[in-house]
């Protein structure tokens, strides 16, 4: 380990950043090393310029990649290294924003007939039952399943915060069908060996080969299903702060995306079109 490395590290740790964002700060700073075969406190603001054009017009990287490595060479330069005027003028990449891609609920309930393992369909009904991320679902423990209270406790969020979410009946009878098969000791979903928790790429991986059995022509991720959790719970009447709360979201700004892509909100929407149509009412009326 490089003197740089460690001690980026251990800012990175001192400011409670979470595993996964610590593990792609490192990798992109690495990158970024790696491009001039130099260590970044050799490099200068125009070497960060021509990396990051490198990024967008060469490499043609997606915007969140480019805004990562971005931010993490911007926490480089102002905290480790502590030059900020090397990142004082380069600003984050500002693209279109898409919107998130939502099965309805007869494509998902497609998709968990689809899925032959046992373990597979526990872990993809549980961040659809409870909104989930997938770090969030893989890193459970089996603790952290209350029977009792019907609830789930889900440890070190996305801001290293815990929240309490939905126990869905239906799930905790997979889970409970589940845990009888499996038998897990610590975390609910190990991994080979029953060695730390399973991977977010076999989830990955067990999620495409289902929407391909299942006959699902949309692009979906393990990530779909929490869109799916808020979009349906928004459908069926559930009001935004209440979802914003299940989510773990900071900015209720974030939670209204799902307004968007949500068919209930858009089905009661009347276009000015269809008002032509209607009677007109006279004064005298």
């Amino acid at each position: 380990m490089t003197q740089l490395r460690e001690r980026m590290l251990g800012d990175l740790r001192l400011r409670n950043f979470a595993d996964t964002s610590i593990d792609s700060y490192i990798r992109a700073v690495r990158q970024y090393a790696n491009f001039f075969g130099r260590s970044p406190s050799q490099l200068t603001a125009d070497d960060l310029r021509k990396y990051l054009l490198y990024l967008r017009e060469e490499k043609k990287v997606a915007q969140g990649t480019y805004n990562q490595a971005l931010a993490a060479l911007r926490f480089l330069y102002r905290v480790t290294l502590e030059q900020p005027e090397v990142v004082e003028n380069v600003c984050f990449s500002k693209g279109e924003k898409k919107l998130p891609v939502v099965l309805s609920t007869e494509e998902v309930k497609r998709f968990f007939e689809s899925l032959g393992s046992l373990k597979h369909r526990a872990i993809l009904m549980t961040a659809y039952g409870a909104g989930l991320r997938v770090t969030e679902t893989v890193s459970l423990r089996v603790e952290d399943i209350d029977s009792e209270r019907m609830q789930i406790r889900v440890r070190e969020g996305k801001g290293k915060k815990d929240r309490m979410v939905l126990l869905p009946k239906l799930l905790l009878e997979v889970l409970r069908e589940y845990w009888k098969a499996a038998k897990p000791d610590e975390f609910l979903f190990p991994g080979r060996g029953k060695c730390g928790h399973i991977s977010r790429v076999v989830v990955w991986m067990a999620c495409k080969r289902a929407m391909h059995k299942a006959g699902i022509r949309k692009n979906i991720s393990p990530h779909t299903f929490r869109h799916c959790f808020a979009t349906h719970l928004l459908d069926n009447g559930t009001d935004l702060r209440t979802i914003q709360s299940l989510l773990g979201h900071r900015s209720l700004k974030t939670t209204a995306t799902y307004t968007h892509v949500s068919q209930t909100q858009m089905l009661k929407t009347v276009s000015p079109l269809d008002q032509l149509s209607e009677p007109r009412k006279h004064e005298n009326d």
